[in-house]
């Protein structure tokens, strides 16, 4: 029996599917889902029975996982195949919880007269955790307040100046609430008031890393905190509580972009050259 003899392709060339180019699909790689349009960063890679997919994060926190097809994605607008990173890639540099480039061997700077003040123990330990590594290089101290029900009067002994700015992050800073109210007496220009919707800090941090399936609605009158142990039907001891919260807390992606703006907003602020 003899074999068939195959000739050269003779597909004309406009039947025939271009090449793309294959890119690693390496951390905090932004790219586009041709299928869906849905645009983020990539997360990471995992391999699966049905292959290998990537996980995107857009810019609201959404995440979305897609298979890695061949001309399935598009980065700066060119269609491209994502393929999983070599090892060394795949390292990447080293990042700060907060997203920045780690800088090995850094020393922290020498405080800046700045501060950077927030209402409570929590919220400090939160803002520790995240950006604990960028505060400590810029020289930036935050202080907690305990409320800010004096906030007026700790502006003022605090003695704010071009060279020493101080920036203050609020909760539940919403429209007609007694927060709001304090905040807008203070007018000085080397003070930045910021603050983030929620009731607590607690509810900065996203639901799904705290394996939750979202923050529970407390009756008006009951004790926030408690109410929230009790809706999730975990014990009423708030401290305990709250350590399981920030021990799930690996890095910016595990809180509310309403709160990683602000603190931002605030360290840009509070770290910004004076004006001459």
């Amino acid at each position: 029996m003899r074999s068939r003899q195959y000739g050269p392709d003779l597909t004309p060339p406009w039947k025939k599917t271009a090449p793309v180019p294959e890119v690693p699909a390496e951390a905090d790689l932004v790219v586009e889902e041709v299928g869906t349009g849905f645009c983020g960063a990539v997360i990471r890679c995992e391999k699966t029975a049905q292959g290998p997919v990537v996980t995107l994060e857009d810019r609201f926190g959404k995440h979305r996982v897609f298979p890695m097809e061949p001309r399935g994605f598009l980065l700066e607008g060119r269609v491209v195949t994502l393929v999983r990173p070599s090892a060394a890639g795949a390292r990447g540099p080293a990042r700060t919880a907060s997203g920045s480039v780690a800088v090995p061997g850094a020393r922290a700077r020498v405080a800046r007269a700045g501060r950077i003040y927030v209402e409570g123990r929590h919220d400090a330990e939160l803002v520790e955790r995240v950006w604990g590594d960028d505060l400590r290089i810029e020289g930036v101290v935050v202080e907690y307040l305990e409320g800010i029900d004096d906030l007026p009067a700790i502006v003022a002994e605090f003695g704010p100046a071009p060279d020493a700015r101080l920036g203050v992050l609020v909760d539940h800073l919403v429209p007609g609430s007694k927060e709001s109210r304090i905040a807008a007496q203070v007018t000085d220009a080397s003070v930045l008031v910021v603050g983030h919707p929620y009731i607590d800090v607690w509810e900065a941090v996203k639901p799904s890393a705290v394996g939750i399936a979202a923050w529970p609605r407390v009756p008006r009158g009951q004790d926030w905190k408690t109410g929230v142990c009790r809706g999730l039907g975990w014990p009423e001891n708030t401290g305990a509580a709250w350590q399981r919260i920030l021990g799930s807390v690996r890095s910016y992606r595990d809180l509310e972009p309403a709160l990683l703006g602000r603190v931002e907003e605030l360290i840009d602020f509070v770290t910004a050259a004076p004006d001459h």
